[in-house]
């Protein structure tokens, strides 16, 4: 069965570039909330945890994988989505995120055991997030994979997951915050290029090398599904963006907290 030629960077370095950049902001935003979240307790902490997940989940994660994928191409087929799995994908990663951040935000014990916990999460949810969204590719072509180069995309999703969820725990700067983006772009780059690779394409009946005609049914091409939903990814990471920027910072947080606890332990006729 012949194999079928794809094009991963149809379009040069632009959707490898834009989809690192989404990822780096993405992981830039979350990050930013988890300081909020640490300064807070109970329903607040939730509140600043979750906008860090979605921010990391569908911006940094998500996002990044289908601004890739539009430099996807086949030659001589269009490239289209199925779009209740694509909007699936994007709440696992969201999802998974969510539960990572929510075990070593709320973990009592500390140590490396939610950590490693929640990475793992986080990176099985990844993985599945990406082969979900290649799933979700209408085409009449056959998928195989490449088991090692599988595996080896699991374990970077891993990594990522863990080391987002150490930065959300013990970075503060906005430089250190800088560098963990970076980094965590890198890896979920990293991961998604790698499961591509992993990825084969045999021509099946009506494929384009096959003895049917090249036509694809039962989606939505990018132009009209995937491209105006990361736009409007780009958008709330805009918003989430203007509110980190307006909210007060991790330290002032604290020291609000600490003068409000002084005053509250002050004699009554002192505060008079």
């Amino acid at each position: 069965m012949p194999t079928v030629h794809v094009h991963n960077f149809s379009y040069g370095l632009l959707n490898p570039v834009l989809g690192y950049l989404m990822s780096c902001l993405g992981a830039f935003i979350g990050l930013r909330c988890a300081t909020r979240a640490r300064a807070h307790a109970g329903t607040q902490r939730a509140l600043w945890l979750l906008l860090a997940s979605v921010s990391l989940g569908a911006t940094g994660i998500w996002a990044m994988h289908f601004i890739a994928m539009l430099g996807f191409t086949i030659p001589g087929q269009p490239i289209l989505y199925k779009v209740p799995l694509t909007i699936f994908s994007m709440v696992v990663a969201v999802v998974v995120v969510t539960i990572g951040l929510f075990i070593v935000g709320f973990g009592n014990s500390g140590g490396w055991l939610p950590l490693a916990t929640g990475g793992v999460i986080v990176g099985l949810g990844v993985a599945s997030m990406h082969y979900l969204g290649m799933k979700a590719i209408s085409m009449p072509e056959m998928m195989s994979y490449n088991i090692p180069l599988v595996v080896l995309s699991v374990l970077i999703a891993i990594v990522a997951g863990t080391a987002a969820l150490w930065a959300g725990l013990n970075v503060r700067g906005i430089w250190s915050t800088i560098a963990a983006s970076l980094i965590f772009g890198v890896a979920v780059s990293g991961m998604h290029y790698t499961g591509m690779a992993a990825m084969h394409l045999n021509a099946g009946n009506g494929g384009i090398y096959g003895a049917g005609q090249n036509t694809v049914t039962g989606g939505v091409a990018a132009s009209g599904f995937v491209l105006p939903l990361v736009l409007g990814i780009g958008i709330f990471s805009f918003l989430a963006l203007i509110v980190i920027m307006l909210a007060p910072s991790e330290d002032e947080i604290r020291a609000d907290a600490r003068l409000a606890e002084r005053l509250a332990d002050r004699p009554a006729s002192h505060r008079r």
